[in-house]
């Protein structure tokens, strides 16, 4: 691909996904996160039935009138997208790659943050910190994001969610909003999830290929484990193979499933073969009525 093919891409998906935001998705995503809490905004003046608790009495005293003080919510929030570049996302069976899908994902939910006036931040891994970009805010801000989420070319080829987590947690002062968009097929990160989504409002966003499920018959074919290198011959015109790996599958599915929402972090599933959007807009309205309730 040449540098203008790719420019065109990168715009492309900058536009796609801000219009996406703006005109469908903004609304769904500024409803399920709160901001930071009551920021103080200035002190007027007490009128007959204020709150006598937000009196400032220093000042009430220095100037021998009563004053109050004012507070609004403060809405600003940090996101930072974590997303996972490892081989296992370079797999799929329908229009995209899980990884050009999970970079989409990625851009869309920049551009919600963006037009929310949040700040949003993008850490890239595989079995290792590939790219860490700080959290800012504006469409420059977004294009690098978008470039670096789909061309970015990743050192590791495993997938070490754990040492991503301790990397933000060491380096986020303040708690944040993390968006963790991976295949999630690694070991050992439950517990450092679980004391991330102590600090941070985490939401675990799991990319699936429907061949990942549901195996075709197409013939003899040749399955690769993309970070290990392993492979072997399959079968798929026996009814029992594809049975018995439909059945592997939805227990991998299940227990991921169990293993994210039991740390505490929020759940939602994308299929590649699905749209994207309509998911996302479905998961935050049932996080809406969640939190309402």
């Amino acid at each position: 691909m040449t540098s203008s093919e790719a420019l065109k891409q990168i715009r492309r998906i900058q536009l796609v996904s801000s219009r996406m935001a703006t005109s469908i998705f903004a609304g769904e995503y500024q409803s399920v996160f709160k901001g930071k809490g009551i920021e103080f905004e200035h002190l007027r003046e007490y009128l007959p039935g204020d709150d006598v608790r937000t009196i400032d009495w220093n000042v009430t005293a220095r100037s021998s009138h009563p004053f109050v003080r004012q507070f609004v919510e403060e809405r600003e929030l940090t996101v930072v997208i974590m997303l996972d570049i490892s081989t296992s996302l370079t797999f799929g069976t329908q229009h995209h790659l899980k990884s050009r899908t999970a970079a989409e994902v990625c851009a869309l939910l920049a551009g919600a943050a963006l037009k929310n006036n949040d700040k949003v931040g993008l850490l890239l891994f595989t079995d290792r910190i590939e790219r860490y970009i700080p959290p800012r805010k504006g469409n420059r801000h977004l294009f690098k994001m978008i470039r670096e989420a789909l061309f970015l070319k990743p050192v590791g080829t495993g997938t070490d969610i754990a040492g991503a987590l301790e990397y933000l947690n060491r380096i986020m002062k303040r708690s944040a909003v993390l968006f963790l968009i991976s295949d999630f097929y690694a070991p050992g990160f439950a517990t450092t999830l679980m004391m991330a989504q102590a600090r941070h409002d985490v939401v675990a966003v799991a990319i699936t290929d429907p061949a990942e499920v549901d195996l075709p018959p197409v013939g003899l074919i040749k399955l690769d484990d993309a970070e290990t290198g392993e492979s072997r011959l399959v079968d798929t015109t026996d009814a029992e193979v594809r049975r018995r790996y439909q059945s592997n599958g939805i227990m991998m599915r299940d227990e991921r499933k169990r293993l994210l929402r039991s740390a505490g972090a929020d759940f939602v599933e994308i299929m590649t073969d699905t749209s994207y959007l309509q998911t996302l807009v479905g998961f935050f309205r049932r996080r809406g009525r969640r939190l309402r309730r």
